[in-house]
């Protein structure tokens, strides 16, 4: 996996996660849940990359 796409996998689940967050504690739910779907892309990117190194080696 390489270090860059995990960066990126990483740093979009956090986005995300904060974002579905901030959005829920200000009553906003389509915010919410743009976050949520950030946050999967990300989680989704991290496995995409796993799956490839599993192959790799």
């Amino acid at each position: 996996m390489s270090a860059g796409e995990r960066a990126k996998a990483k740093a979009e689940q956090v986005v995300g996660r904060t974002v579905r967050k901030a959005a829920h504690a200000v009553h906003k739910q389509t915010l919410e849940a743009k976050g949520a779907a950030l946050e999967a892309r990300g989680m989704m990117r991290g496995a995409k990359e796993r799956a490839k190194s599993s192959f790799k080696g």
